[in-house]
């Protein structure tokens, strides 16, 4: 197996997949929440919008179902093979069943919220090759 590289947020970019990522969380808050707690988990989802960052900036991680729970602001979470989706032009994180989310021990370094990549709006260019 080969050792994890460890990516910083500022070098993210729109389309790419395979980040592994230490974060901390800012902010959580649930966008979405279907079926009952209390009902069949069958058909229970949830979705977050959390605000997590690194000493080099910032950027919207999508949390979804039992990923939530570990979205606590405050904490320091493990992405594990994160991809970057593009959501309104602007690049979110997110981690699908081919990756993890994992609590760590609180990180030293203080976040730079100054710099939030998802705020910067990228637009699709077809480029035509002659």
């Amino acid at each position: 197996m080969r050792k994890p590289v460890f990516t910083k947020v500022d070098q993210l970019r729109p389309g790419t997949n395979g980040h592994n990522v230490v974060v901390k969380v800012v902010s959580a808050n649930v966008v979405m929440q279907k079926g009952r707690p209390d009902g069949p988990q069958l058909r229970q989802m949830r979705i977050a919008e959390c605000l997590v960052g690194d000493e080099t900036g910032t950027i919207v991680f999508t949390a979804r179902n039992e990923q939530v729970d570990l979205m606590k602001p405050e904490n320091t979470v493990i992405l594990r093979n994160a991809k970057i989706d593009m959501f309104k032009g602007s690049m979110r994180l997110g981690v699908d069943k081919w990756g993890r989310v994992e609590v760590t021990e609180p990180a030293s370094f203080t976040v730079k919220e100054d710099n939030n990549l998802s705020l910067v709006e990228y637009e699709l260019v077809n480029v035509a090759e002659e």
